[in-house]
């Protein structure tokens, strides 16, 4: 709370901080009155946040941009998050998502704009720090805005399963798979380093992938591969092999689930508890 910090030095009237600060709800006071009047770091830190949320978001829009194109069709986005082309009839444009990634620059800009004004005013108060208050209104209308948009979005998506299925089928992704076999084979990782590089460029020149080799193709490079490389190299035993604390196995995903819901429960208690106590 900075009441009490009067201009820059306090004030004369002998009153009682704390308790002022106890009856107005906050968690404690400024320690200095010249930083009470002088500091911004609230709202820095307030739209440094917001700028990291935001960065996360647009991330996520890159992807569902990517994956809803047709070169990559693992998603469909409902039409209530997309527009069509204002010159090619037949595109589904994702809209929300582009201008959440775009808004991005906009909540970047807001948190370097203050930084910025706060680089050289002398202490205590200066008129430059009513630049502080359009930024951060604009922030806060901004990520309100991006996440409002972006729970449904996401709910209503379409996941194309067999295309992505499809996708894993016909990569490399599983040839790292193919180094920790032989290795439990007895081979040092270097050596297998070096036969997973042969195997794959035998793959490409033969417009193969891993999967479509002959037990005879894989001992062209080791004599360790045996009939249950196919097993290793399927994409759902690539997945689950990585069973470990924040792994990608099926049930390191639903542990790391249900973690984020209960997260997510104990943030909403405590704004609830929090509305509570403000009225």
């Amino acid at each position: 709370m900075p009441l009490g910090a009067g201009a820059l030095a306090g004030t004369t009237f002998p009153i009682d901080r704390h308790f002022v600060a106890k009856q107005l709800g906050f968690d404690g006071v400024y320690e200095n009155s010249l930083d009470a009047v002088s500091d911004r770091d609230f709202i820095l830190e307030f739209l440094s946040n917001a700028s990291i949320i935001m960065m996360h978001l647009s991330r996520f829009c890159e992807e569902l941009v990517l994956w809803s194109s047709t070169e990559f069709h693992f998603i469909e986005l409902d039409d209530a998050f997309c527009t069509g082309s204002s010159i090619m009839p037949q595109k589904k444009n994702p809209d929300v998502a582009e201008l959440v990634r775009g808004k991005t620059g906009r909540v970047y800009g807001n948190l370097f704009g203050l930084l910025t004004v706060l680089k050289s005013p002398p202490l205590a108060y200066n008129k430059d720090m009513q630049e502080d208050k359009e930024g951060m209104f604009d922030t806060v209308r901004t990520l309100q805005g991006a996440l409002q948009l972006f729970a449904p979005m996401v709910r209503t998506m379409k996941v194309n399963k067999d295309r992505m299925r499809q996708a894993v089928n016909q990569d490399f992704s599983n040839a790292t798979d193919i180094a920790d076999y032989l290795v439990g084979k007895g081979m040092p990782f270097r050596q297998a380093h070096e036969v997973i590089g042969k195997t794959v460029l035998y793959c490409i020149q033969n417009q193969k992938f891993l999967l479509d080799l002959k037990l005879e193709e894989f001992h062209q490079f080791s004599k360790l591969f045996d009939q249950d490389i196919y097993n290793v190299l399927q994409p759902e035993r690539v997945v689950n092999a990585r069973n470990v604390y924040g792994g990608t196995a099926g049930n390191q995903v639903s542990e790391a689930i249900a973690r984020a819901e209960e997260a997510v429960n104990r943030t909403n208690t405590w704004f609830e508890e929090l509305f509570v106590k403000s009225r």
